[in-house]
C-alpha cells in the first residue's frame, strides 16, 4: 500500500496494555487520510489490562492489507498471544504487505514469535530485552528503533514517541510536529525513575520483584514459540 491515505491496523489481544496502544492511537488519529482499525482474532470487544473494554474491532482476518501494522504488549497477556498461532498467522499475513512492522513494549516479543524480527534490532520493556535473543533479534535499549521496515517502541509511554516517529516517516516531519504540538506532548516527568540506571536501587529493586513474579511463565512461554520458529526453518 501507498502513504496518501494510510491504514494503520492495531493487532490486539485481551488483555492488552491499554496505554501501549491509545497513546499511539490518539498520534495516529491525528494523521490526515488515515484510517486506524483496531482488530483481534476474534473481533467484537476485548478486555485491557485494568478493567477497559475497548468494543467493535474488526477481526484480523477480515482486514486484506495495511500501510502500518502494530502489536502493543500486555503483562501476562503477551505471554498468551505469542501461543495463538491464529493471531501469529494473521500478523504474518499483514506484515507482508505492510510498509512498517511495528510494535510498543513486549508487543516485540509477538513480532518475534511470529518470526519477523530475526537479524533486527528491536526495544522492549527493559525487563524483558534478553528474551528478543531466542527470537534471532537484537536488543536495542533506544526508546524508538527503526531496523529496515521494522519500528519498534520501548515500554509502554514509549509508544507516543514511537507513533510519531512512524507519522514522520509517512508524512514527514513538519506533520509529525504539529501532531505533538496539537496533543501537547512535552514529557516533564516529576521523577527520574523511568530507566532502572537513574530509579533508585530500592525501587529497582521493588520493580525487579515484581517482574520475578511471572519471569518463569514468560520464560517458557518464549522458549516454546522460539521453538516452534526454529522448527518451522528445519523443514
Amino acid at each position: 500500500m501507498s502513504g496518501q491515505a494510510p491504514v494503520i491496523v492495531f493487532a490486539l489481544f485481551p488483555g492488552v496494555t491499554q496505554l501501549d496502544f491509545t497513546g499511539p492511537h490518539e498520534v495516529f488519529v491525528s494523521l490526515p487520510g488515515a484510517t486506524v482499525i483496531m482488530a483481534s482474532t476474534e473481533g467484537g470487544a476485548i478486555e485491557a489490562t485494568g478493567g477497559m473494554t475497548f468494543a467493535g474491532l474488526r477481526r484480523l482476518r477480515d482486514i486484506p492489507e495495511c500501510d502500518v501494522v502494530c502489536v502493543p504488549g500486555g503483562r501476562g497477556a503477551t505471554d498468551v498471544a505469542i501461543q495463538d498461532p491464529e493471531f501469529l498467522q494473521e500478523l504474518r499475513r499483514l506484515a507482508k504487505t505492510a510498509r512498517f512492522v511495528t510494535s510498543v513494549c513486549t508487543g516485540s516479543l509477538v513480532l518475534g514469535a511470529a518470526g519477523l524480527l530475526h537479524g533486527k534490532r528491536a526495544a522492549t520493556h527493559w525487563g524483558w530485552r534478553n528474551l528478543l535473543v531466542p527470537f534471532g533479534a537484537i536488543p536495542d535499549a533506544a526508546r524508538v528503533v527503526r531496523d529496515g521496515n521494522v519500528i519498534t517502541g520501548g515500554g509502554v509511554t514509549a509508544g507516543i514517541d514511537f507513533a510519531l516517529s512512524v507519522v514522520a516517516e509517512l508524512a514527514g516531519q513538519e506533520v509529525a510536529q504539529a501532531i505533538q504540538l496539537r496533543i501537547e506532548y512535552a514529557p516533564a516527568p516529576p521523577f527520574n525513575a523511568g530507566v532502572p540506571e537513574t530509579a533508585p536501587p530500592k525501587v529497582l529493586m521493588r520493580v525487579r520483584e515484581g517482574l520475578a513474579s511471572f519471569a518463569a511463565q514468560r520464560q517458557g512461554a518464549i522458549e516454546q514459540a522460539a521453538a516452534r520458529i526454529a522448527a518451522v526453518g528445519r523443514e
